[in-house]
């Protein structure tokens, strides 16, 4: 088993840079993942490259089939962004898809949402409720955010999830025949429950501003959730588990 004792190798110099920029992520297509249970998922679906952990961890799960390095507990902290780590981590590689290898019928699309713990609560949300596939457009937070990763608790590698811009991917599921919903408020606007179908694409949009105006615009229907309350909105992700599980 290979060890490393000091926080200048330059894996570890990589394993932080995975962690600190988007930009190194997108050009390597690579990640970190931190604790069991993240750990066990990339794993079960082949997606670790390399399982880092200190000598006094005791896994719950054979690692057998992934590289394993030892690293102390100073380079654990490096690498940790929890406050109570479980000193485990894995180097992972992104599971790579494109619209057109995704055949499913049933889409999750996120405009511009900033707040990578939403975006990571709607792509659990999405793996929970049966979603084929999640695109993500111009202006969201990075899927691949530690914060996102947490908040998504290994859906990560259970759904593919694509990157592109919105207005492409409308057209291409259109082109497909699969009924695009955009969320909003507008005249033309009508009730959820009032839609039926078996296929679609839901968008949803920026926590303050919504949906972009030219999404709205090209979308099949655009479709509200009725709030009896008196409160003024809902948090996006509330709001795309009603809608993905009601049409799930």
């Amino acid at each position: 088993m290979k060890e490393i004792t000091s926080s200048q190798n330059n894996l570890v110099k990589q394993w932080r840079k995975l962690i600190d920029k988007k930009k190194e992520r997108e050009q390597t297509g690579q990640f970190i993942v931190e604790g069991f249970h993240l750990v066990e998922e990339a794993m079960k679906e082949g997606l670790a490259i390399q399982v880092m952990m200190t000598e006094d961890v005791v896994t719950p799960f054979s690692l057998n089939d992934v590289e394993t390095i030892l690293i102390t507990e100073e380079i654990a902290k490096l690498l940790a962004e929890t406050e109570t780590s479980q000193m485990i981590f894995a180097h992972c590689k992104k599971k790579q898809s494109s619209l057109d290898e995704v055949k499913g019928k049933r889409f999750l699309l996120i405009d511009a949402v900033q707040d990578p713990g939403n975006v990571g609560t709607m792509i659990r949300t999405a793996d929970a409720a049966g979603v084929d596939g999640i695109i993500l457009g111009k202006g969201s937070a990075d899927a691949y955010n530690s914060k996102t990763l947490r908040a998504a608790q290994g859906s990560h590698f259970h759904v593919p999830i694509i990157q592109m811009d919105l207005q492409e991917a409308v057209e291409h599921l259109q082109a497909r025949h699969i009924p695009v919903l955009a969320t909003g408020w507008t005249e033309q606007a009508i009730n959820y429950r009032d839609v039926e179908t078996e296929s679609f694409a839901i968008i949803v949009g920026n926590e303050g501003s919504g949906v972009a105006t030219h999404l709205l615009e090209m979308s099949d229907e655009v479709i509200y959730i009725p709030m009896p309350g008196r409160a003024e909105s809902l948090n996006v992700g509330i709001a795309t588990g009603i809608l993905l599980f009601h049409f799930a």
